[in-house]
């Protein structure tokens, strides 16, 4: 039984008894009104899933209705009976947000199709507001928590920002939440009913980015069996999120403006134009401008990119914020490991609100997951917290590896440097090197094949 409930406002008895047939037949719970004030009554008394609206009503219209209902027209569906296809009473109803509308005499199944639309349209409608009210409720503003003064002017800029189809910069150091802001400007917007897709350019070759962005065609190359669409097409009427921008290849930025200027692409090995409908939001870590001056990023895409920009700032910056977010995270995790901690102890709020936090938002979580997996007491005290991983490699691990001499060319020098005593030191342990440094054997092991190390 699906247990739905169907508002039929109908002034024609035989018409609410046949639909009432039909419909109570498949599940659905039926109520029935035959004038606007029996329909008005019934709704406000049992708020119904969908409603089934004739055009012609003893006391009024259909469209009289529609616009009584207008609070409540996005979360309750109305498919609308007219006389006759695409008439200026049904224009006028889609208008005022009706689902859709049907011709009379009512073909059944047809009529069973669009109902089935509707109540699928209207749970996503629905998971989307209750997933708003959450968010706010519960873990701050769209899940950007923080009440201090530079989280405030962020979420300030989303909100205006969310209001526009604008493409979307989002700048700001590694871990301070910018894929965050980026969901938060998608379900304040007018989009929020159509797909958010993701896709981050640091992690993918050219090629796979290619494909991903723009699918391709059967054939176009050696692995392309079958035809594959693309983020920008799967993501249409919605918006993509491009993270690692500055990442892109020359390549890609040429495809990528050509979406934004003429809304149109090819998949790889195709010759027809798609044309879409989607909203960018691109973020990244790096100073764009600087990849302008030195050649390797457009300037024009660049300031088609940055039509409006959000600052995501770093933890050291928002202080206020941090003893805020790290009881966040022993909550997320009290839950996750089926933990009994009941706070964090003053020491070693001390010690957070004093450490710099150079991973940001991502780090403090990190530290807070560690010391709820390690620990079974009911307060985390600093003796449980480990801090600053990446500077606490052991200190006989190549202790002048971080001096500055003209003789050290990249920072790729100074990791290869730091691998080879690691594990000259461990008699090439991969095991203990890779305990010692604080990564995992699987990140060393990817680490000496990048260098050729064997």
């Amino acid at each position: 039984m699906r247990g739905e409930t169907i508002l039929i406002i109908d002034d024609e008895k035989l018409i609410r008894w046949s639909l009432r047939q039909e419909l109570a037949s498949l599940g659905f719970h039926i109520v029935e009104a035959e004038n606007l004030l029996q329909a008005k009554e019934q709704f406000e008394h049992i708020e119904p899933d969908l409603i089934i609206l004739d055009q012609k009503l003893p006391d009024g219209t259909g469209i009289n209705f529609l616009e009584w209902m207008q609070p409540h027209i996005q979360t309750i569906p109305v498919i609308v009976f007219t006389a006759f296809d695409r008439s200026e009473v049904a224009v006028q109803s889609l208008k005022l947000g009706a689902f859709d509308y049907i011709t009379k005499p009512v073909n059944f199944d047809e009529l069973k199709i669009v109902i089935e639309k509707a109540l699928e349209s209207t749970k996503l409608k629905r998971q989307v507001q209750h997933f708003l009210k959450e968010q706010q409720n519960n873990y701050g503003f769209c899940g950007l928590i923080g009440s201090s003064s530079p989280m405030k002017k962020v979420c300030n800029a989303i909100s205006k920002i969310a209001q526009s189809s604008s493409t979307v910069l989002i700048t700001g150091e590694s871990g301070t939440g910018k894929e965050l802001a980026a969901k938060a400007v998608h379900f304040l917007s007018k989009r929020r009913e159509k797909p958010l897709l993701t896709v981050n350019f640091s992690a993918l070759t050219e090629s796979l980015i290619e494909s991903e962005l723009f699918g391709h065609e059967k054939g176009a190359f050696t692995d392309a069996r079958n035809q594959k669409k693309g983020l920008f097409e799967l993501a249409d009427g919605g918006t993509i999120f491009l993270d690692e921008i500055g990442d892109i290849s020359p390549k890609i930025q040429v495809k990528l403006l050509r979406v934004i200027e003429q809304k149109t692409f090819q998949r790889v090995g195709g010759s027809n134009d798609i044309t879409v409908d989607v909203r960018i939001i691109t973020a990244t870590n790096k100073q764009l401008e600087k990849l302008v001056q030195d050649g390797t990023f457009r300037s024009d895409l660049y300031f088609r990119l940055n039509v409006a920009q959000i600052t995501m700032p770093p933890l050291r910056e928002r202080k206020d914020d941090i003893i805020l977010l790290a009881e966040y995270f022993l909550t997320e995790f009290n839950t996750a490991f089926h933990k009994k901690f009941k706070g964090i102890s003053e020491d070693a709020k001390k010690l957070f609100l004093a450490h710099q936090w150079t991973g940001n938002v991502r780090e403090l979580r990190n530290v807070i997951e560690r010391a709820v997996l390690m620990d079974d007491g009911e307060y985390i005290f600093s003796h449980n917290v480990e801090l600053g991983h990446f500077h606490t490699i052991s200190p006989n691990v190549i202790p002048e590896v971080f001096e500055v001499t003209d003789t050290m060319q990249s920072l790729e020098d100074a990791e290869k440097k730091i691998l080879l005593r690691a594990l000259e030191q461990t008699h090439q342990n991969q095991s203990e090197a890779a305990r010692i440094l604080k990564i995992s054997r699987d990140t060393l092991r990817y680490r000496m094949k990048k260098y050729g190390l064997n």
